[in-house]
């Protein structure tokens, strides 16, 4: 969640902010200051086979450039690259298609997100770009040609992203097969941990983390974070209706939200875990997105929300912020807490 440029590839390494994680006005959430732009290019989500382009047998090779490692991972090889940051390359193979390729070196990081990209394309819902292969370091994905935002598009989403959530996870906080539980929303850590019900799950493994982060950094009064505390405490009252653990982005925020060129939305830098399905919706709210009233038409068409997830949007967005105020700072704090105060009596 960080405002980089984008390069088309819709993939940044892991973020220099914490996904979901509330941004000031002149940027997103925890987005991905791993110095991947996103510009118009997006995963589509298959998973390549590890056995031949993933494990630590090319750790060695992980200061290798951009074309290089494209070269190695996919098989064929470079004839033209441009790097779009230090971590984000668009890179040219034989035969023309272009793939971008992201750097990523934060321990698992890169093993997260591909198989998140993969665990989301697996639901043949929201589309997302392909992995074209992948090892500890780098990830080499398609390139997706950006157009515009529009109405009928953002319908689609909508209703395409309720199928993502309709298909399920194993429990809240279980990470995609194959994926580390020690993840990332953008650059700032993130627990994968299974837990039975989302608001004791929610409460441990999301947001005290950062809640007692936000107190020893300084950022948030112990006496501010009691009033958080509090809310957490009623938060098995607050949440709404009980619901299966639905396949969640993890990081929705406007910039992980790429207007094709096709029509279609696609999804980019995924925290993809088992989770509440309105923690998505959330975090569109919390950063804006493009035809929002009409994404939710989509989404309430297809799978309607429970009565009264308006008044829990603050709720599902205590995590992003807090991670914010850690990254960024005491105006992320204050926004953690109005969203506390604001939650139902």
């Amino acid at each position: 969640m960080t405002d980089e440029p984008r390069d088309g590839s819709g993939e940044s390494g892991p973020d220099p902010d914490p996904p979901g994680a509330a941004r000031p006005a002149d940027g997103p959430p925890g987005g991905d200051d791993s110095g991947t732009p996103h510009d118009g290019s997006h995963h589509d989500g298959s998973h390549h086979d590890r056995g031949r382009h993933g494990g630590a047998r090319h750790d060695a090779a992980h200061d290798d450039g951009p074309g290089a490692a494209a070269s190695r991972l996919t098989g064929r090889a470079a004839v033209a690259e441009r790097r779009l940051s230090a971590a984000l390359a668009e890179v040219t193979l034989d035969g023309g298609q272009v793939v971008m390729v992201k750097r990523g070196d934060a321990p698992g990081a890169v093993c997260a997100e591909a198989a998140g990209l993969a665990w989301l394309a697996e639901a043949r819902a929201v589309r997302v770009p392909a992995v074209r292969g992948h090892d500890a370091h780098r990830l080499v994905i398609d390139r997706v040609a950006e157009g515009r935002p529009d109405a009928r598009a953002a319908l689609r989403f909508g209703r395409d992203l309720a199928a993502l959530h309709a298909a399920g996870a194993p429990a809240f906080g279980a990470p995609p097969p194959g994926g580390p539980e020690e993840a990332y929303i953008g650059r700032a850590p993130m627990r994968n941990v299974p837990g039975d019900d989302w608001p004791s799950w929610y409460a441990a493994h999301r947001v005290l983390p950062y809640l007692r982060r936000a107190v020893d950094e300084g950022v948030l009064r112990p006496a501010e974070a009691a009033e958080i505390e509090g809310v957490l405490e009623r938060l098995p009252d607050l949440a709404g209706p009980a619901e299966p653990p639905a396949r969640l982005h993890g990081d929705l925020w406007n910039g992980n939200v790429l207007w094709g060129a096709d029509g279609r939305v696609w999804l980019i830098d995924p925290a993809a875990h088992g989770g509440h399905r309105e923690t998505d919706l959330a975090m569109l709210h919390l950063f804006g997105c493009p035809h929002l009233d009409r994404v939710l038409a989509g989404y309430q068409e297809a799978a309607p929300l429970a009565d009264g997830w308006r008044d829990r949007i603050g709720l599902h967005q205590l995590f992003p912020l807090l991670v914010h105020a850690v990254l960024f700072g005491r105006g992320y704090a204050e926004q953690a807490l109005a969203a506390a105060r604001g939650a139902p009596a």
